[in-house]
């Protein structure tokens, strides 16, 4: 009795070339199937249509397929599914060897959470997940599991940034996502890549991003040997598509509170003096608001000098930038500050800002950074004394982390830090304790934080969060008619 040959799948790469002084890859690729056992099904179809059951079958796919490709450039190959993108992704992947980090290949630290998964330190994280758009305090202690598959997107792409790899290998690219989430990061993608000098060869079924993905080399393939390859040595995305079909209009308080818990600071708003929101068709996705200025701001004295009256009449300072999540880092940020500035109703309008260490929009739209403003030493010395007792101190600002922390370490050594704090640096105690006096004493401080229970410590702790934030004075002025 004759022992049937399993049934294959098999790529038989025939030619394989990879030319680095021109940059060229060329490829013959044939693969080859055959069935694993005899039905009756498959002799009857085999009859049917005059097929051997028993015979090999070999197809080609790429014959002598020769592709130019640039250490820097950005290339999208789309086609059918089935038609042999992945079988071409595979094979450059495998001439690039270690030159090049395939997405699939990365490891992720499933139950960790994301802040501490990526970057040599606190700092480095937040930028590398800001510029992806993951720039939302509360995402920073998901784990990767509790990401949604566009925010899983995004995450890969701030790890490729982190690899010594100049060759970036995406299969399968935003083929579970919506498509207005798609473009998103399809847009990010390309606007990292290239900020890194990196290459990057993504693999899709969707043509829909290649506006966005700006392509220096598209592969298109379709069945059997036919590819069509076209080239654009100077293409790059300049702004993602869906920004142009955003407007901004007139708001209104309720605009600001659809949005506000997008904000990482949810407290009472100042008094506001103007409102706009950015829309999408009817989807409010951003909003800013311009409120009356405090009478008091570190960095104003810099650019602007007054009194009290004229300081209402003059300045509108910016209170609140808020982007609905799906849409941050396509410059909707910068695009909202820039095109109401003018409408804010005062020749100058300022801004207080912590994100900006990040992400510059408010400089982006126009704004002049004046002043940086530090926390003092004392401030520096409580969290370097809670850091040592176990907190991020970077976290702080999240009190679900804090109430966590609380509970593993104890009231007592933060109330400890507290009360060091309070005797050696008086003006904190009103803030940090939401004390009514305007210069409450240290008995006064210590007797209020020794009934604060586990929730009111965690918001204590956040409020020193704020205090120790360096902050960045922004400030504007209106252009002479």
């Amino acid at each position: 009795m004759t022992r049937r040959k399993p049934e294959h799948f098999r790529i038989q790469a025939l030619k394989r070339t990879y030319n680095r002084k021109t940059n060229t890859f060329t490829y013959t690729i044939t693969y080859e199937t055959a069935p694993a056992t005899q039905t009756q099904r498959t002799r009857t179809v085999a009859e049917a249509f005059g097929l051997g059951a028993d015979n090999t079958q070999h197809f080609t796919i790429y014959d002598n397929t020769r592709i130019r490709i640039r250490p820097t450039d950005i290339v999208l190959i789309t086609g059918d599914s089935g038609s042999g993108k992945s079988a071409l992704l595979q094979a450059i992947k495998t001439d690039l060897g270690t030159a090049a980090q395939d997405t699939r290949n990365l490891q992720f630290d499933k139950n960790t959470p994301i802040i501490d998964t990526i970057g040599a330190n606190t700092q480095e994280a937040l930028e590398l997940l800001s510029k992806v758009g993951l720039n939302d305090a509360f995402l920073f202690l998901r784990t990767y599991t509790q990401l949604s598959d566009g925010q899983k997107h995004r995450y890969q792409i701030a790890r490729l940034a982190e690899t010594p790899a100049q060759w970036w290998i995406i299969d399968e690219f935003t083929s579970t996502l919506d498509r207005d989430t798609a473009k998103i990061i399809a847009y990010n993608l390309q606007k990292l890549a290239r900020a890194h000098g990196k290459a990057v060869i993504a693999a899709t079924t969707h043509a829909d991003i290649k506006t966005d993905l700006a392509p220096n080399v598209h592969i298109h393939k379709r069945y059997g040997k036919e590819i069509r390859i076209s080239y654009n040595p100077n293409a790059k995305a300049q702004s993602c598509s869906l920004t142009r079909q955003t407007r901004i209009t007139q708001g209104t308080i309720d605009d600001y509170k659809a949005l506000s818990h997008f904000h990482y600071r949810t407290a009472h708003l100042p008094p506001h003096r103007k409102i706009f929101t950015l829309k999408r068709k009817s989807e409010t996705i951003g909003v800013i608001v311009y409120s009356y200025p405090p009478p008091t701001c570190f960095g104003r004295s810099q650019a602007w000098k007054g009194t009290l009256a004229q300081l209402q009449r003059e300045i509108s300072t910016i209170s609140r930038v808020i982007i609905h999540p799906k849409y941050r880092s396509i410059g909707l940020g910068a695009k909202l500050v820039a095109e109401t500035l003018t409408q804010a109703g005062t020749p100058y309008v300022e801004a207080v800002a912590v994100m900006a260490r990040y992400n510059p929009f408010f400089e982006k739209a126009g704004m002049q950074r004046i002043a940086e403003s530090k926390p003092s030493l004392h401030i520096t010395n409580a969290l370097t004394q809670l850091q040592k007792l176990g907190f991020d101190t970077p976290l702080l600002a999240n009190t679900e982390y804090c109430k966590q922390k609380i509970n593993q370490i104890g009231c007592n050594k933060i109330l400890t830090v507290l009360k060091t704090l309070s005797q050696r640096e008086a003006t904190i105690r009103r803030r940090l304790a939401k004390l009514k006096s305007v210069y409450p004493k240290h008995e006064e401080f210590l007797a209020k934080i020794s009934t604060m229970n586990i929730d009111d410590l965690a918001l204590t702790l956040k409020r020193l969060s704020f205090t120790a934030q360096t902050k960045i004075y922004l400030f504007w002025r209106k252009p002479p008619a």
